[in-house]
């Protein structure tokens, strides 16, 4: 037998297979994957065996609540990103668009930290050749680049007292919750200490005016404009804050259910030029049905 004939043939990947892992991967069961890549959870189950039969490894861990990845599963997933990446590059090249372009959109630091990532990641998987650019900025700022063209799309904290947010469609609403370091004692001091922003932010409003109507005492210990800043005090048990339900964490809990008294719900909006571009409508209608499947 010759050397040629000595060498090992080796399978070729199935870029669906590797796409089924992905959406597996970033939703985190089979159920919400088989939406992702429109099969049926019993297909995406077969596919999962069909492509652990090709490797001979294991890529799942499986129990009846969860899925995770494997050591094995976790070099996959990088690979796999990687390789269908390039797929969508090359067929970019040769495929002319339906829509393409660039979109100039605007959010807050908290949308833009807690939910774009995977709506823009997803986007660009659909839309291959429109480009977002992001600019991060408080709503006051982001409703008047809008007004004056320099974004197309704006996602805005609603119910702020800006003039022109009772305008903005509304994307989510989400509760406030008093948050506080897990076995922290920052919840128990007096009086309590509160990590806010400035006057007319609608979280701060709603925190300060909660304590104020149940008379308990406070102080300012910590102010931040950003979310990550909130959280940093939080976690160094400095203070606690009002924030967004969603931001709740392992670490990150809801504090004083009992004793302070419960906040308002907060709504995230969306606002838009007059004319838009197609990419920029397409980019609407990504968010619109991305947020529709939070609720």
């Amino acid at each position: 037998m010759n050397q040629q004939n000595q060498r090992i043939k080796l399978p070729l990947l199935d870029l669906e297979l590797l796409q089924t892992l992905v959406a597996i991967a970033e939703t985190g069961n089979f159920s919400a994957a088989a939406e992702v890549v429109f099969r049926t959870p019993s297909a995406v189950s077969m596919q999962v065996k069909r492509l652990e039969e090709l490797l001979g490894r294991s890529i799942f861990k499986r129990d009846s609540r969860s899925v995770a990845l494997t050591a094995d599963g976790e070099q996959l997933l990088v690979h796999a990103r990687r390789v269908l990446a390039m797929n969508r590059e090359i067929v970019a090249k040769f495929i002319t668009p339906d829509v393409a372009g660039v979109v100039r959109m605007g959010a807050p630091d908290d949308a833009a930290e807690r939910l774009l990532p995977e709506m823009l990641r997803r986007f660009a998987a659909s839309h291959p050749c429109v480009t977002v650019d992001v600019v991060v900025d408080n709503s006051a700022k982001l409703m008047q680049k809008v007004k004056d063209k320099v974004l197309d799309i704006a996602m805005i904290t609603c119910d702020a007292g800006f003039e022109g947010d009772e305008n903005a469609e509304v994307l989510i609403r989400e509760r406030l919750v008093w948050a506080g370091l897990k076995g922290g004692i920052a919840s128990e001091q007096t009086p309590l200490p509160i990590s806010v922003w400035e006057e007319g932010c609608v979280w701060r409003n709603a925190g300060i005016n909660g304590l104020e109507n149940g008379k308990i005492p406070y102080r300012v210990a910590f102010q931040s404009a950003n979310i990550s800043g909130q959280k940093a005090a939080i976690l160094a048990d400095l203070a606690i804050a009002p924030i967004p339900i969603s931001s709740l964490n392992d670490q990150i809990i809801q504090v004083g259910k009992n004793e302070f008294p419960e906040l308002p719900e907060y709504s995230l909006g969306l606002i838009f030029a007059n004319e838009l571009s197609s990419p920029a409508q397409a980019a609407i209608d990504h968010l619109r049905a991305s947020f529709a499947n939070r609720k």
